[in-house]
């Protein structure tokens, strides 16, 4: 029995010291990932989060919080892909799939709050079954950008198809908001050197990507958040692909923008050259 009894307790304490070796990225809270720190305990070891559970903020950005306009930083005029160009611990926040009600509305107030501006790449169909969001989004004062009217994977349409799909979602999103959408980003990432081109070649800037989040996995805030920032770190900079449709994204939302500014970088305001020459025009 006694042998029996050693047996048992050896194989808890294998099985305990293999849990604690293993990576907190994923599930882990903030503060064992932004910054240092040693391995949590069974007993204080964070709680598996909702969609839409705050996340907690790291010790670095404690002092910060209540400094939120020190992450605004200049604002770049782009009429091509190549304008866009970042410094070190320079990041465009761009927001994919959307307008999307509460969810979009709760971004604008948290930007709002942190006084920086976005880049929103509407779906048409979404920008027409939503317009009054759409419309929020400009009054806001931020950028706006197509994302094609259906989200369509235009790797698998033929290549008028493809043009057929980008205009249309360009043509919705700008009768809706009044507001060129001279930005655009194909859905999944998925392009092709002929449609980059058509892209360029009608007044559009493709706006790729440096950091995803992967927002759009099924998994806690924090998990996104911490995500976002190995990735940033190890670019220094970027353009960082969100969604709006998203509740975990709003949720750690704060948190995020919060470690930006403890960690000294600036959120970069974009602007396409249709729109100041259409504002210079209307001053």
């Amino acid at each position: 029995m006694f042998v029996r009894v050693l047996c048992v307790a050896a194989a808890v304490a294998c099985l305990l010291s293999s849990c604690a070796g293993r990576s907190q990225t994923e599930s882990g809270s903030l503060a064992t990932s932004f910054a240092p720190a040693k391995a949590l305990s069974a007993a204080n070891s964070p709680k598996k989060a909702e969609a839409d559970s705050p996340v907690a903020l790291t010790p670095v950005a404690w002092g910060r919080f209540n400094k939120p306009g020190s992450l605004s930083g200049r604002t770049l005029t782009a009429s091509s892909l190549s304008d866009l160009k970042l410094a070190d611990k320079e990041v465009v926040l761009t927001f994919d799939d959307g307008p999307m009600p509460k969810k979009t509305e709760k971004i604008l107030s948290i930007l709002d709050e942190y006084d920086v501006k976005a880049t929103f790449l509407m779906v048409g169909q979404m920008a027409k079954a939503h317009p009054e969001i759409a419309r929020k989004v400009v009054d806001a004062g931020h950028t706006i950008g197509s994302h094609t009217y259906r989200h369509a994977d235009l790797q698998n349409l033929s290549f008028d198809a493809a043009v057929a799909e980008i205009e249309k979602g360009r043509d919705a999103v700008t009768s809706v908001t009044h507001e060129d959408a001279g930005f655009f980003r194909f859905p999944y990432l998925a392009d092709t050197r002929r449609l980059r081109q058509w892209v360029a070649s009608n007044s559009m800037v493709v706006l790729d990507v440096q950091v995803d989040s992967k927002d759009y996995f099924g998994v806690s805030p924090a998990a996104v958040a911490t995500r976002t920032m190995n990735s940033l770190r190890a670019h220094g900079k970027g353009i960082i692909l969100l969604h709006d449709i998203h509740a975990r994204t709003a949720a750690m939302l704060p948190a995020l923008l919060t470690q930006l500014s403890a960690e000294g970088y600036k959120v970069v305001r974009l602007r396409h050259s249709n729109s100041s020459m259409m504002m210079a025009w209307l001053n």
